[in-house]
């Protein structure tokens, strides 16, 4: 069964509570999104490790639940 939206961005705003999350239905399917994650919590780390935050959070619903993520991460401005 596919995940809603507002599923994932629960998920996500439980682990990284000051994340502003915007997610686009890439294909109006329910399983394919695209999601903007920008927090503090990512200040010194890499890419690869922001996004390991943010799959992390999804709880390993990645491949199952959710089939496909294209993810971007940013700090805020002036952080």
């Amino acid at each position: 069964m596919p995940m809603e939206a507002d599923t994932i961005k629960a998920l996500i705003k439980e682990a990284l509570p000051d994340a502003e999350i915007t997610i686009e239905d890439t294909a109006g399917d329910g399983d394919h999104y695209a999601a903007k994650v920008v927090s503090k919590a990512f200040k010194g780390k890499s890419r690869v490790a922001q996004h390991q935050m943010v799959y992390a959070a999804l709880g390993g619903r990645m491949g199952g639940e959710l089939h496909a993520l294209a993810l971007t991460t940013e700090l805020p401005e002036g952080a």
